[in-house]
């Protein structure tokens, strides 16, 4: 497993620490490289010769220089513990998943978490070799816990950070639509859609990973918490020492600056005040999630809570004091740049400002009979949609049953994000291919220039390289396990095997362009309205059949994207990549690998040697097995989850994100895109939208063509502006709101003023916040929650807007909302 024996690094030079704290004095400027260009006097880190760091300044100044390649990497603990983190993150953000306010917990509360346990492995542990000098050797207890070690268990716990979006097709299935779903089939389409990406992000790694633009921006939180779990005091980050420093001195601390905080202190303090906090808007004054005002000043004016509504209206004057509320849909905003921020705003600005005030009160498609903000889906007189009644027995759409009960219809800002959808997809082809072609089609020809190559990607190059052929025999076998599970359960799944093939052929050609838009703005433009869009043509009527291709389609690109993401995280730490592919490797490994080793007829020892060899691909193995597991328990014994109707009013088991994938599998699947989108449908303009988002990134060229002085242009960035509002709905207005502002303090006032701070504490803060939150949270529910402990005032009533859902059309008659005449 790993080598027992312990590298000793040699001093580093006193003109190397000279120059390190003249950086630190002029932390605002890059005034000289962070490597220092002098040879060194280290065996392990023969450093280019020139002056070298990233181009990216917030890469340069948060990401180390440097590598010890003698560090050891797989060992015992970083198996524990990485399996323990993806277990515990994958149960905590399912379990949660399903609330009003979606929590979730990142892998950044295991990276901290991981650290005291690790060390006590370390001291706890015998460090006698097993095998010794067989060719597996390993022992439990290579030396002190390094940080290498520590980013392998990060990217384990990454892989339950998140969400699996398979588990909507299980829930909309058993709790939407009523029908049954086995939990072997549910267990298939988990598996196959959370490993399919991996394949071609293997393939892609020379477009996304190693070009030095391609930084990742939120990757620099976990690197720069690295940087504070393990720096030493007051050492030289030159190459041979800063790797020394990770190596031996996990929690050292660094000298205190006069008048202020170590990192360590300042993110404990942050930690604690996060952690205290979060007890108000978790659970004494959750109104502060959205603190809406002017509906306290208007409480019986429709049109003043559609206008300042935080939840339900448009958000005017609404103010999000929850660290949940502001970081749940598009994640942390210090880790966003401040270009991208201004183009979420603009585009945020511009969607529910301009485009959804004009089309509600001019009542385009009838907007006035219903609520200006919903995920709902409504009849023509303004009341809830009953889709069951035009099912058919065999889940199918039932044509007769729908003429009957007339012609579905949404809610003006449902309407113009659908609208929105389509623009992002064309603006991000017309965007990559007029700002980034030249280049893709230089590293097409492996036309890779030195000059373009950073020092990470060099560092690199001393590991051996995992081979493309890996990843296409890993693709090919994913591809055809995912086409046995649709044909074998074609009448549960209903996708045929070319429905396959399609979603696969569309995921991989949109990988590329939409990684180029995330790796340099940390903002993903999606594919789930197009790929509904399609198969709700070529295949309507089939529901499920939909939410299947929409998954394949969508989230195995997602999936690549996030493999690709840790990919950089590794290659920023000098993670060697053969190691980093067999801790991400795929589930088909193991299904096409363990029948063969049962079946051999060797020694214990070999057999446990290829046991341990495959169980480095778990990560995601064990994701998929506790999301679902956790998904198919909350199903069974929370009453009524996800019922809003029949859901007590403080009930927190709404699945806001459930609703509207259950929506829209009945828009595009169900009753499919020609009713409502298509020529036989009410909403045919939005098309239009296609052919603006193709414009938009062109008239953005074309300025920049006119006026090549002008570089503010080239951070006008159409495809993510486009995009801004994709996570609207479930996502509301306040938590874009305060999302932006909270970006704009970070991103452009302290960045710009205070850039000292921000290079010391920016992403720190972020890991703070995220972790006080989560670490709360969790302690709010098995403290109160499981007990039913509920706290009933007024200032629990969350956004207290009653009146923002109401419509205004004259003679439309809903409950609680008054009728205008």
């Amino acid at each position: 497993m790993a080598s027992s024996s312990r590298h000793e690094h040699q001093g580093q030079e006193e003109e190397e620490d000279q120059e390190h704290q003249e950086h630190h004095r002029h932390g605002h400027e890059i005034t000289s490289p962070l490597l220092s260009t002098r040879p060194s006097t280290s065996r392990t880190s023969p450093e280019p010769q020139e002056e070298e760091n990233s181009p990216i300044e917030q890469v340069a100044l948060t990401v180390p220089v440097g590598d010890d390649p003698d560090t050891p990497v797989l060992t015992f603990r970083m198996w524990v513990l990485g399996t323990a983190s993806c277990f515990v993150l994958s149960f905590l953000n399912q379990f949660f998943w399903y609330r009003k306010e979606p929590l979730t917990i990142t892998a950044i509360s295991a990276q901290i978490a991981v650290v005291p346990l690790g060390h006590l492995m370390a001291a706890a542990l015998p460090e006698r070799a097993f095998f010794r000098g067989r060719p597996y050797e390993f022992t439990l207890n290579p030396g002190p816990f390094n940080v290498k070690e520590h980013v392998l268990i990060t990217i384990f716990a990454n892989a339950g950070a998140g969400t699996v979006y398979a588990i909507h097709i299980v829930t909309a299935v058993r709790v939407f639509y009523g029908k049954q779903l086995t939990f072997f089939v549910s267990l298939l389409v988990v598996l196959t859609t959370q490993v399919l990406g991996f394949g071609w992000a293997g393939i892609l790694r020379r477009y996304l990973v190693e070009p030095a633009t391609m930084w990742w921006p939120s990757n620099l939180v976990q690197v720069s918490l690295f940087r504070y779990t393990c720096q030493a005091n007051n050492l030289s980050f030159s190459a041979s020492n800063y790797m020394a420093s990770f190596n031996w001195a996990l929690h050292e601390k660094e000298e205190r600056r006069k008048g202020g905080f170590t990192r360590n202190q300042f993110f404990m303090v942050a930690f604690t005040c996060s952690f205290i906090y979060y007890i108000f808007p978790g659970y004494l004054f959750q109104m502060l999630t959205s603190l809406s005002w002017i509906c306290w000043v208007f409480p019986y004016s429709v049109l003043a809570q559609q206008l300042s509504s935080g939840l339900h209206g448009l958000g005017i004057g609404a103010i999000g004091l929850d660290w949940a509320s502001i970081s749940s849909y598009l994640g942390s905003p210090l880790a966003s740049p401040w270009f991208a921020t201004a183009n979420v705003a603009a585009g945020f600005f511009i969607v529910m400002y301009i485009i959804t005030p004009i089309a509600y009160w001019f009542n385009f498609y009838k907007a006035q009979t219903f609520p200006i903000f919903s995920s709902g889906l409504f009849t023509s007189t303004g009341q809830k949609y009953n889709i069951s009644a035009i099912v058919d027995s065999h889940f199918h759409f039932d044509i007769e049953a729908y003429e009957k009960n007339g012609p579905l219809y949404l809610s003006t800002v449902f309407a113009v994000t659908y609208g929105v959808g389509f623009a992002s997809l064309t603006a991000t082809i017309v965007h990559v291919l007029l700002f980034h072609g030249s280049e893709i089609l230089k590293l097409s020809k492996s036309a890779f220039q030195e000059k373009r190559v950073d020092i990470h990607t060099k560092l690199m190059r001393r590991y051996k390289q995992v081979p493309e052929w890996w990843f296409i025999c890993i693709l090919i076998a994913n591809i055809v396990i995912t086409i046995f599970a649709c044909e074998y359960y074609i009448e549960k799944l209903q996708l045929p095997w070319w429905g396959v093939l399609l979603a696969c052929a569309i995921a991989f050609f949109f990988t590329l362009p939409i990684g180029i838009i995330t790796a340099t703005t940390n903002q993903t433009p999606g594919l789930n309205i197009i790929t509904e869009y399609i198969i709700g043509y070529l295949y309507p009527g089939r529901p499920v059949a939909n939410m299947c291709f929409k998954v394949y389609g969508f989230i195995s690109m997602k999936q690549a994207l996030e493999f690709l993401q840790d990919f950089k995280l590794g290659h920023y730490m000098k993670i060697p990549p053969r190691i980093m592919f067999m801790a991400q490797a795929s589930f088909i490994i193991r299904v096409i690998y363990l029948p063969f080793l049962l079946q051999k007829v060797c020694s214990i020892v070999c057999v446990m040697k290829e046991i341990l060899r495959t169980w480095q691909v778990v990560g995601t193995l064990i994701a998929a097995f506790v999301y679902l597991g956790t998904a198919w328990w909350l199903m069974d014994t929370i009453p009524n989850i996800c019922n809003i109707e029949l859901l007590t009013a403080d009930s927190p088991w709404t699945c806001p994100a459930d609703h509207v994938f259950y929506d829209a599998s009945v828009i595009w699947g169900l009753i499919g895109p020609r009713r409502i989108f298509g020529d036989l449908g009410t909403y045919s303009a939005v098309n239009w939208f296609f052919l603006g988002g193709a414009i938009a990134p062109l008239l953005v060229w074309l300025a920049h063509k006119a006026f090549p002085g002008q570089k503010w242009i080239l951070l006008i960035n159409m495809p993510v502006m486009i995009a801004a509002t994709n996570q609207m709905p479930p996502a509301t207005a306040v938590n874009y709101s305060a999302w932006i502002l909270v970006g704009f303090l970070s991103g452009y006032v302290v960045y710009k003023y205070r850039r000292d701070w921000w290079e010391r504490h920016n992403y720190l803060l972020s890991a703070a916040l995220d972790a006080g939150l989560a670490f709360m949270a969790v302690l709010i529910y098995l403290c109160l929650g499981l007990e039913n402990i509920n706290l009933k005032w007024w200032g629990n009533e969350l956004d207290g807007c009653p009146l923002a859902s109401c419509p205004t059309a004259k003679g439309i008659v809903v409950k609680g909302c008054p009728v205008y005449h």
